[in-house]
């Protein structure tokens, strides 16, 4: 059965941004009423500080509602191999209770999404990612005997995150959650029905997230705030969020590559491995979308771009700069940037053209126009090729958690 979501009616430009589950709770906490649309739904940019909403992620503890992501379900006994068609990753390695992050490509072995698949069941799955995409599963479920249910809608979702997400779970009474760890998820219980959590997030802290029927979503947030409270739980909105994930390197569909259902030009489009993600491109699997376009720009050496962390003189960030080569000549440009609290470091996220970043990866400049006293100064700002992730934290993977 196949539960697609409704279409907006004619005029739609008119029509209200709908409300998340978890909507009267930040509705009263928002100062900043910064609010913008997420895939449809009422979402917020800040919601009192977002300099502050940052800290939380680093210091303490912070709630993000991740319930506008699309949560598809996928069941029934060909699930596994209707999967393992659509990602990148082999499936069969996913053991029941884990988690994996993936991609899906179209049959030219250009990106589609990327999400995280978590494994409920031996033949459950929950599909979470950015975009829109059930014609597309629906389309790869055909021959297999599997369902696939768009559940949006009816599951909401919180990102809870940062050092004291731990002692926020366990001061909550969700005993066990001290033995997840990264990548795993279980089901608790909560109101008479269940929540299921995972040892998952976006921005390389420790961090977990929460997944529960919509209805059950407001006395979720209570348990959690009132519980959280003496450990500073925080409200935070995407600025803050966003901060984070840089300094994580984890990269955003639609900012550090465009979808290849959403590019306008053909050039823009992009394979896994000039994304960042040749690791979980699985060559041994039989078959999967776009696997033979992806090993014949492997074998023909026709990948023309490739993603790359740099760390940029000067404390400007260099949000949507032109990278040149030895300041001359156009190498790419800066997809996500920002002047990262904890590291001290003027980092960026920037897709370069091949060869520079492959073959040449010296003599980098970056062109940044920096808004002086109502006039924008350009900086021309050297800059040098670094790993991802920028930022590196032990409590992130540590097991049991530390309470902090």
């Amino acid at each position: 059965m196949i539960a697609a979501r409704p279409q907006p009616a004619q005029g739609h430009f008119r029509t209200p941004l709908m409300e998340t589950p978890f909507h009267p709770r930040l509705a009263a906490l928002a100062e900043t009423n910064d609010w913008y649309g997420w895939a449809g739904m009422k979402s917020l940019h800040s919601v009192y500080d977002e300099e502050l909403e940052y800290f939380a992620i680093r210091s303490t503890a912070a709630l993000f509602d991740i319930s506008p992501m699309a949560k598809y379900r996928v069941r029934g006994p060909g699930s596994e191999a209707m999967l393992n068609r659509l990602t990148l990753r082999d499936v069969r390695k996913l053991a029941p209770g884990r988690v994996h992050y993936t991609a899906w490509c179209d049959d030219e072995g250009h990106v589609l999404d990327d999400g995280t698949l978590f494994r409920l069941a031996p033949d459950d799955f929950r599909l979470c990612c950015q975009g829109r995409h059930l014609p597309w599963l629906l389309d790869t479920a055909e021959g297999f005997d599997c369902t696939v249910t768009d559940e949006t809608d009816e599951v909401a979702g919180l990102a809870l995150q940062g050092p004291c997400s731990f002692a926020v779970l366990a001061a909550a009474g969700f005993t066990g959650a001290e033995t997840l760890k990264p990548f795993q998820l279980r089901d608790f219980p909560h109101e008479g029905g269940r929540v299921t959590i995972s040892r998952t997030g976006f921005t390389g802290d420790l961090g977990y997230e929460l997944f529960v029927a919509a209805d059950a979503a407001l006395t979720l947030w209570d348990r959690l705030w009132s519980a959280g409270q003496p450990l500073r739980l925080k409200a935070i909105g995407y600025n803050a969020l966003n901060r984070a994930r840089i300094e994580a390197g984890f990269i955003v569909a639609g900012a550090d590559f465009t979808p290849a259902d959403q590019a306008i030009r053909t050039d823009r489009v992009r394979m896994p491995d000039e994304i960042g993600l040749d690791w979980m491109v699985d060559l041994t699997k039989s078959a999967f979308t776009g696997r033979r376009a992806i090993a014949a720009a492997r074998a023909k050496g026709t990948l023309k771009h490739i993603l790359v962390g740099l760390d940029i003189a000067d404390n400007t960030p260099a949000e949507g700069a032109i990278v040149y080569h030895r300041g001359k000549r156009e190498a790419g440009v800066v997809s996500a940037a920002i002047w990262s609290p904890t590291l001290k470091r003027n980092i960026a996220i920037a897709s370069l053209d091949r060869p520079y970043g492959s073959r040449l990866t010296d003599d980098l400049w970056v062109e940044i126009y920096a808004l002086r006293e109502l006039r924008y100064a350009k900086l021309m700002k050297p800059a040098r090729i670094v790993p991802r992730p920028f930022l590196t934290l032990p409590r992130r993977s540590a097991t049991p958690p530390g309470r902090f």
